[in-house]
């Protein structure tokens, strides 16, 4: 009997991303797709997960042996600083239906994906899987934040009381084609994207909101989309994994907004709105344990290797571009489920 894969807010950033790889990879490989298993991309359009008869629905039409659990109601800083009981209980509702009807049907594996904002503020770098509840979240990611840290609970409560085999995946910033470039609440890569295109278009400055200053680590979605595919075959801990560049190698916002004009040869105005929040200043995050387990876990110890952050940044403007009519532009609507 075939293994059946679904994938949580399949048609989103890192449900592409997913397929992509599966698809261009070598078939049965450590990151192509296996014969045994066949791969369900879900939208939010088939069902919404905030709903349990809904979800409920979902599982039963596909019968899934495995879940890679991506769907949220997601947004950049100022969508979570606005709507912070929206993004708590929608999310607290999509995680406890996911995770409830996969043990109530017997789905034998989940990997959920959770983000470095469940970490406490202010806690001494770098971030590592140990140290998720020593404090709360910083304020701006409050309700979000709590909400993924939720999964992170009862993973370790199904695990403890019915041996579930629940586990998640901590992403640092993720970007690359198929995001969301909502010029209001995406996150701050396709945001810029989309403000440097308009700003091009229109001959009008291209403006970044806070001061430039701040540093993150971004993880391009098709080095993302092999980090989940390895998890769901090959890890089997309870523990949740950092996804992410080194902790050294992050880069500011403003380097951001650098290589965006440079890939779009924008010569045009470029201003920081100095008004605007930054946020955390900088919230570096170890990967020395993803790296070592997935050196460990090869045939012939083979390290993982990520895509340099300036081509991956130049190949989603390129996608951007040449997609426009099609990619996801318009405003996220309060309460709306999407992908990550």
């Amino acid at each position: 009997m075939p293994d059946v894969i679904l994938v949580t807010g399949g048609h989103g950033l890192v449900g592409n991303a997913i397929r992509h790889v599966l698809e261009s990879e070598p078939p049965n490989t450590r990151y192509g797709r296996r014969d045994g298993e066949t791969w369900v991309f879900a939208s939010s359009r088939e069902a919404d997960l905030r709903n349990a008869e809904a979800t409920k629905a979902l599982f039963a039409k596909y019968k899934p042996t495995h879940v890679i659990h991506l769907a949220a109601l997601v947004g950049g800083l100022f969508m979570n600083m606005k709507y912070k009981l929206s993004m708590l209980r929608d999310n607290i509702n999509i995680n406890d239906n996911v995770l409830h009807t996969s043990h109530e049907t017997g789905v034998r594996k989940v990997v959920s994906c959770l983000s470095t904002c469940v970490f406490p503020d202010g806690i001494e770098p770098p971030l590592r899987e140990d140290k998720i509840h020593l404090g709360p979240p910083h304020e701006s990611n409050f309700g979000y934040a709590h909400a993924k840290r939720l999964v992170d609970i009862a993973n370790h409560a199904y695990k403890e009381e019915f041996g579930s085999n629940f586990t998640a995946a901590i992403p640092t910033n993720i970007y690359g084609p198929y995001d969301n470039f909502d010029l209001e609440d995406s996150h701050v890569i396709p945001g810029l994207i989309h403000k440097c295109y308009l700003a091009k278009k229109n001959g009008t400055p291209f403006t970044v909101a806070g001061t430039g200053k701040p540093l993150r680590q971004f993880v391009y979605s098709y080095d993302l989309a092999k980090m989940f595919i390895w998890q769901l075959r090959e890890y089997d801990d309870v523990e949740p994994i950092i996804f992410s560049v080194g902790e050294n190698e992050d880069v500011s916002i403003r380097y951001v907004a650098e290589q965006i004009v440079e890939a779009f040869d924008f010569k045009g105005e470029v201003k920081f709105d100095t008004s605007k929040s930054d946020g955390q200043f900088r919230k570096p995050a170890s990967n020395e344990k993803l790296l070592r387990l997935v050196r460990e876990t090869s045939k012939d110890n083979e390290e993982f290797t990520f895509t340099p952050f300036e081509k991956g940044l130049k190949d989603s403007v390129d996608w951007f571009v040449k997609n426009y009519d099609n990619a996801r532009i318009g405003q996220i609507k309060r309460g709306q489920v999407v992908s990550v």
